[in-house]
């Protein structure tokens, strides 16, 4: 792990034992051989389509996964082994989430002594309403009182207090208006700016493109290309991966061009490249294992990247 590192996370892997008909049980590789690092004081957005195995990374970090997942791989916060206990002793404290689904708040607990928590202070929850517009009578809410987007705020609320050195966030946003996701970013912005890094896990690449520092692009379950964010504006020529320049050129503002096909099934993935079945430049060495490696600054699973 490099010394600087908050996070690292090293060839993960997660797989869910499932059933099918017959009582037979299949194991079903959803994350692979993905690699990504967190350094101190930057934002790393990994963006990729819905439903393709994000929220993983982020439920993996937390340890909260499902029991019938399996996990391979390292997780390492600080240069140490993120292990259940540990992670255990970190979360709420030093590492904060901002899950997606809004389901995450006690219903049995009024949401000013949740956003609170272990390190914050009630000075800091009112700063975070009033950024956030939520009204000073919120924190004697009960969850079931607060609409979507209040507990949208509320959880980010609960994120940024209490000085974490580093917040997780999956899907933040959604539900927001656009002043209140600006605000969002510009938080955390702030707080990357003060030596907390963050991982912010979306599909928007254009929120990415706002708010990153670097950028990992995600693909059936791993990461096709880390880069700065500089490589992706400008139309994306700098960039490596064939996938992430599509990313790019499907961007409204550039070319509006929509990528043919579709990412593969976990369950159906092919042999060598994820991509090779969408790719123009696919050969017939596309079909063996494809690393990571380092490139021109920055990373790249393809071996046709120059």
């Amino acid at each position: 792990m490099e010394k600087s590192s908050l996070l690292e996370v090293r060839d993960l892997g997660i797989s869910f034992s499932l059933y099918q008909s017959g009582l037979k049980k299949k194991d079903l590789n959803v994350i692979r051989a993905l690699d990504l690092t967190v350094n101190p004081g930057e934002i790393l957005a990994v963006v990729g389509s819905s439903g393709s195995g994000k929220s993983l990374l982020a439920h993996s970090i937390l340890g909260i996964l499902p029991d019938n997942a399996t996990l391979t791989g390292s997780i390492s916060y600080k240069g140490e082994e993120l292990t259940k206990e540990r992670q255990r002793e970190l979360d709420g404290k030093e590492i904060m989430f901002i899950p997606q689904s809004v389901d995450y708040l006690d219903p049995l607990m009024r949401v000013g002594k949740q956003v609170v928590g272990v390190r914050g202070t009630r000075e800091e929850m009112q700063a975070a309403f009033r950024r956030y517009g939520l009204a000073p009578e919120v924190e004697k809410y009960y969850p079931y009182q607060l609409s979507g987007g209040m507990v949208r705020r509320v959880l980010i609320s609960t994120a940024v207090i209490g000085h974490p050195e580093l917040i997780v966030a999956d899907e933040p946003t959604p539900g927001l208006d656009l002043k209140m996701a600006e605000e969002t970013l510009k938080n955390f912005r702030e707080l990357a700016d003060q030596g907390c890094g963050i991982l912010l896990i979306t599909h928007d690449l254009d929120l990415a493109l706002q708010a990153a520092t670097r950028i990992s692009v995600f693909y059936a379950g791993t990461i096709f290309e880390s880069a700065p964010v500089s490589d992706f504006q400008g139309g994306g020529s700098a960039l490596r991966h064939p996938y992430s320049r599509a990313l790019v050129r499907a961007l409204p503002q550039t070319e509006f061009e929509p990528i043919t096909g579709t990412q593969p099934y976990a369950g159906n993935l092919p042999e060598g490249c994820l991509f090779g079945e969408r790719c123009p430049y696919r050969t017939e060495e596309c079909g063996n294992p494809v690393p990571i490696r380092k490139l021109r600054g920055g990373e790249v699973r393809c071996i046709h990247a120059t």
